[in-house]
């Protein structure tokens, strides 16, 4: 299923993008190989809406001012605060020409290792890189670890089963999740007693100080007889 994605041509730059993100749209462009790069605006709801759906990897077909553009998100910036979108960027698609993107990974299933064993569950990759038509551009790749059932088991790049069309960029070796033995937290050493610390101290500094004030003072060798 493609999305679809209305916009219009932007005229309004600098200090009007501002007046453009209260009034609850969003600024963005669109460019590709035969597509010059074209600044537009859209819905912040329906971009939001589509991209919950569509992700950073299917195709979108938006319309500018009713010319159609099969499109994939190639960037979103984001408020640093509050996660919403206030740009994106719109990678017009050729028809017939592969495009290498990352697709996002969600695993599924309990390792057994995890349950049976106390190993710990690592996820060292969210993404794989994939090459394809964009039509055959998959909207996540699904990793179950109910495999992992012994310590030191591995899932790597090359173990995921990737639809027919779709090359695997990222090296094959590259390690997905695997799962190792549970480190356990040392106990904290007690910490040590302040107050013996200065008693110690204090008996250090009393000879030296009665020593000072109690010894007999000693005369100058001039005043020696």
């Amino acid at each position: 299923m493609v999305v679809e994605l209305k916009a219009a041509k932007r005229s309004v730059i600098g200090k009007g993008v501002r007046e453009l993100r209260a009034s609850g749209k969003i600024p963005a462009i669109v460019y590709g190989p035969k597509q010059e790069a074209t600044p537009i605006e859209l819905s912040l709801r329906d971009f939001t809406k589509a991209l919950a759906v569509a992700g950073e990897s299917s195709v979108i077909a938006l319309s500018v001012d009713g010319e159609t553009h099969n499109v994939l998100v190639h960037d979103v910036d984001r408020d640093p605060v509050t996660e919403t979108p206030r740009h994106a960027d719109f990678y017009a698609i050729v028809k017939g020409q592969k495009v290498t993107i990352n697709v996002p990974i969600t695993f599924k299933g309990e390792a057994p290792a995890v349950k049976e064993l106390g190993a710990n569950l690592i996820k060292a990759l969210h993404e794989i890189e994939v090459e394809a038509d964009p039509m055959n551009l998959p909207r996540e790749l699904i990793v179950d670890v109910s495999g992992l059932s012994a310590l030191d088991m591995r899932i790597e790049a090359k173990d995921i089963m990737l639809p027919d069309g779709v090359l695997l960029v990222t090296k094959p070796d590259e390690v997905v999740a695997t799962v190792i033995v549970a480190v356990e937290e040392k106990e904290l050493e007690p910490a040590p007693d302040v107050a013996s610390i200065e008693i110690s101290e204090e008996r250090g500094k009393k000879p030296a100080e009665e020593g000072e004030a109690g010894a007999p003072a000693v005369e100058p060798a001039e005043g020696r007889k």
